[in-house]
């Protein structure tokens, strides 16, 4: 069983915020340890914030490798305009690049099934183009998702949830799949083609 750590302790929180605020918690400890503590404790006091050192450096790591909001715009302008059969090839590649293997599946409330390590999620993308999507879908899609015995369920979208249903995503543990998520994704949707020069 694959460990995982709790969206609402301390280092997660810490890792979905910028990373320089774990530094300055470091930067913190290490000033308090070097003022307060006596020489031979100070060690002890400097080492007490390699946790936070380290939760700095992944954050920093993983926020260089984001997409731009320059990016994640023309993602989502591109993904606007496709069609639906172009959309969903693009997901499928963009799932079997992240290790998944997936399969379509016919049924109204999700488009595909992938499957990682033995855990399988129901995916619902039909509704991409959506300005905004309330609760229904997301209804339907939990209703799928402990019909096929799936462990999770993700919906893509290129708009926004209603209140009630962001607040029923969050209830039922819905993964979300828009913005900087979908482009990644879908590295290559919204990029300009590079012309080589002619030799």
């Amino acid at each position: 069983m694959q460990w995982k750590m709790n969206e609402n302790s301390l280092f997660a929180i810490l890792l979905r915020s910028p990373w320089w605020i774990s530094a300055a918690i470091v930067a913190g400890l290490c000033g308090l340890a070097l003022a307060v503590l006596p020489a031979t404790w100070r060690a002890v006091g400097l080492f007490s914030g390699a946790p936070f050192l380290v939760i700095a450096v992944i954050a920093l790591s993983r926020q260089l490798r984001a997409p731009s909001a320059k990016r994640v715009g023309a993602t989502l302008d591109a993904v606007r305009a496709m069609s639906w059969s172009a959309f969903a090839d693009a997901l499928q590649q963009g799932f079997r690049r992240d290790g998944y293997e997936v399969s379509r599946i016919d049924a109204a409330a999700a488009d595909f099934e992938i499957a990682k390590e033995g855990r399988r999620s129901v995916v619902s993308g039909r509704r991409w183009k959506a300005a905004r999507t309330g609760l229904a879908p997301l209804e339907e899609l939990v209703a799928l998702r402990e019909a096929r015995d799936a462990r999770e369920a993700i919906y893509v979208l290129g708009g926004e949830l209603s209140d009630p249903a962001r607040a029923f995503a969050a209830k039922e543990r819905i993964t979300l799949l828009a913005g900087a998520e979908l482009a990644k994704l879908l590295p290559d949707a919204g990029q300009t083609p590079r012309i080589r020069p002619a030799r």
